[in-house]
């Protein structure tokens, strides 16, 4: 049964880990968050890799749902597909900008900025400075250094004795090391990079962790971008440096780098993590991902649509009344997507021969995640790799300690035999 403090704790750390400022917490009060209902939390739980059975109802039931919270705000929660991509792709009725929710409940001043919670034209301008670093022929050159990484996390795991934990040792590092390649961060940094990576996203340390992570990665951004401006390298802030000189600030620039690691880091590891247990459940998946090379793609979009890790999509705020679904929506509403709801619209089962869909896991519109290729690029490199080096490969634990409540949903270790 879920309790108010590991809800409070996990809300939290995922407001400090989305703002990345100090000042949330102090302004609205962890506190506040114990106040969610139940039925507030239902988008955000799972039964193992899968979201709980009420979701599923609620999404059965009809498109969109008003949602009982705290705050005096008004709050739906879309389940239904069409609905959903209504919802993330009109700019012109819903908003992102997060001073819309500090008016909403009258204590936020101050906005975290990024480009989750900016509308255009901002968002537009600071998106046009990292789509250039996303695409296919400019991701193309990180190739040879994913199959690096991969290679060097399964050696590691080989030389262990005893059951490995996969996460530690294989799910984190590579979306970790891979954001090191595509910022251009040191290699004599690279660990305190992790760590910093890692304790940001740890919803057992407790807010006050992730915070001073937060902080303390903001800073180191800062000093990277500020090393940066004066002999710019081939990675992502030099390259933006070369192209934008003093038309991107270094704060802003740390906030974009800063984005990149809060997108491209807890979903991917949670990706690779969760998608092992899915295929190690199911022979012909595991099969067909370790010996067709040209089912890797498919079964990668497949995991992405069954597990979409990251359960909803950043809040909403109707710009002007109009209907959703069948429900009318007033003026400064919140609207939260449920993506985890929308993807099953289609199949609820994981299905390894089904064709690819036009899936929900990296959002929709203008805020679709901009590192989406990036991670399909880690996943389709690492499941292959890890199932044909570990034929044997099987887990360890029969209950392996899946998050309990949490935006991206995961797994926080994941034991497993390699021989």
């Amino acid at each position: 049964m879920t309790t108010l403090a590991s809800v409070r704790d996990g809300l939290v750390a995922w407001v400090a880990r989305r703002s990345a400022t100090r000042w949330v917490l102090g302004k609205i009060g962890s506190r506040a968050f114990a106040l969610l209902p139940d039925r507030a939390l239902v988008p955000l739980k799972r039964d193992g890799v899968v979201p709980v059975a009420e979701l599923e109802r609620m999404r059965e039931a009809g498109a969109v749902h008003r949602i009982p919270v705290p705050f005096g705000l008004r709050v739906w929660l879309v389940t239904g597909q069409d609905e959903a991509k209504k919802v993330l792709s009109d700019t012109g009725a819903f908003s992102n900008d997060y001073a819309r929710l500090g008016a909403a409940v009258g204590r936020l001043e101050q906005s975290p900025g990024g480009l989750g919670f900016a509308d255009p034209p901002d968002h537009t301008r600071l998106r046009k400075l990292l789509t250039p670093e996303f695409t296919m022929r400019r991701l193309s050159r990180l190739v040879p250094r994913i199959d690096a990484i991969v290679t060097e996390r399964l050696d590691a795991m080989e030389a262990a004795t005893g059951p490995v934990d996969l996460v530690q040792e294989f799910a984190l590092p590579i979306p970790s090391l891979t954001i090191c390649e595509l910022l251009g961060v040191p290699y004599e940094d690279r660990d305190r990079f992790q760590e910093l990576a890692a304790a940001r996203f740890d919803l057992f340390g407790g807010a006050g962790q992730a915070l001073g992570a937060i902080s303390e990665s903001l800073s180191y951004m800062e000093e990277i971008v500020r090393r940066e401006r004066r002999s710019p390298g081939d990675g992502l802030i030099g390259s933006i440096i070369r192209q934008h000189g003093d038309d991107v600030s270094d704060v802003e620039l740390a906030g974009l780098a800063d984005g990149v690691l809060t997108g491209g880091f807890d979903t991917t590891a949670s990706m690779l993590a969760l998608g092992a247990i899915v295929l190690l459940k199911d022979d012909a998946a595991r099969a067909a991902m370790r010996d067709d090379d040209a089912a890797a793609a498919p079964l990668v979009e497949e995991l992405l649509r069954h597990l979409s890790v990251v359960q909803v999509a950043f809040p909403r705020f109707a710009r002007h009344a109009l209907r959703v679904g069948e429900q009318q929506i007033e003026e400064g509403d919140v609207v939260v997507v449920s993506l985890s709801a929308a993807n099953r619209e289609e199949a609820s089962d994981f299905d390894a021969g089904r064709a690819p869909s036009s899936h929900l896991a990296f959002g929709h519109g203008a805020h679709r995640c901009v590192g989406a290729e990036l991670a399909r690029m880690e996943l389709r490199a690492a499941y292959p790799a890890l199932l044909r080096r570990f034929p044997n490969l099987r887990l360890a634990d029969a209950r392996p300690a899946f998050r309990t409540a949490s935006i991206v949903h995961g797994v926080d270790s994941l034991f497993v035999h390699t021989r």
